[in-house]
């Protein structure tokens, strides 16, 4: 009896499944904002890898077109690796040249909203928050507007040349900037330094979702609500076309823009393991849409390619 006893307790215990909440799941990651200690966070201007650096470089400058447009300065990319938190990796081409970005910028109003929240200075109700989320969802240039008429665009220029964010910075070609609604009609407030009403460069706007990563865009829990805004984009072009296809697990962050022959994209790509970085494309061609489908692959084959000890 004692050994029949014996055999249904070894049964039980080879055959006893733990319940799925309590396995640690080794492809968790983690949340964002990340909790990266303040003296672990380095400005990114000063997280350029030489080695990424590099490997971008000829990468891009492998394809013919790709090459000629970079020369031309028609074509900006910016890449940061997130995979390790504490040791941030940044890369660019044509980092700091200013571009027409059309709804790309829709960023910056995102921002002075998120800021102006924060301060009071902007009331918080349903439609304003429905604005805020359509115009970067599905880029609707009506909720842009509105959100533009409700800040003004004075706010929107001093949050982004606010020392601590620096998104707009002249010594550095600009950065993001918004200075005419997203309307046929209304008057021009052009940017000092270039003269574009909806501009952006590969650099600060790596540099707005790397603060927003890190929980350093107004507070914490407005980084947390703007990433919630950004999150799961509703057109799925440029970019989102490939990772639909390359990642379709992946997290992502993101905000697009087109005009004519000006494509821009931006995304804050948060999947497994190594697939954690920022990629922003900027592109003056009639097939922009093409070029950066086709970057997606191209940053991440230089992502994977890193030495052993950077990954």
């Amino acid at each position: 009896m004692a050994r029949t006893l014996a055999c249904l307790l070894l049964l039980l215990a080879l055959t006893w499944t733990t319940p799925a909440a309590a396995v640690p799941d080794a492809h968790l990651e983690p949340e964002l904002p990340l909790a990266v200690p303040s003296a672990h966070i380095r400005p990114l201007r000063d997280s350029v890898d030489p080695a990424m650096q590099k490997r971008l470089e000829a990468r891009l400058k492998s394809d013919k077109t790709w090459a000629r447009l970079i020369a031309n300065g028609k074509m900006a990319v910016g890449l940061v690796d997130l995979s390790d938190p504490e040791r941030i990796r940044f890369a660019r081409v044509n980092g700091d040249r200013m571009m027409y970005a059309a709804s790309l910028p829709k960023l910056a109003i995102l921002l002075a909203a998120a800021d102006g929240l924060e301060r009071g200075t902007l009331q918080e109700s349903p439609q304003v928050l429905d604005d805020m989320q359509q115009m970067i969802r599905v880029s609707d240039n009506g909720a842009a507007t509105r959100m533009i008429d409700r800040i003004g665009f004075d706010s929107i220029a001093a949050v982004l040349q606010n020392p601590d964010y620096e998104l707009y910075d002249p010594e550095h070609g600009g950065g993001l900037w918004v200075g005419k609604a997203y309307a046929k009609r209304g008057k021009r407030y052009p940017d000092p330094l270039m003269g574009i009403s909806h501009g952006a460069s590969v650099t600060q706007v790596c540099r707005f979702y790397y603060l927003l990563a890190m929980g350093r865009l107004v507070s914490r829990e407005r980084s947390v609500q703007m990433l919630e805004m950004l999150r799961d984009p509703q057109l799925h072009h440029k970019f989102v076309n490939t990772y639909d296809r390359l990642a379709p697990g992946a997290v992502l962050y993101r905000k697009s823009g087109t005009w004519k022959t000006y494509h821009a994209d931006s995304v804050l790509v948060w999947g497994p393991v190594w697939r954690r970085y920022i990629v922003v494309g900027l592109i003056d061609d009639r097939n922009g849409e093409q070029i950066l489908r086709n970057l997606v692959p191209a940053v991440e084959s230089v992502l994977e390619s890193r030495p052993p000890e950077a990954r």
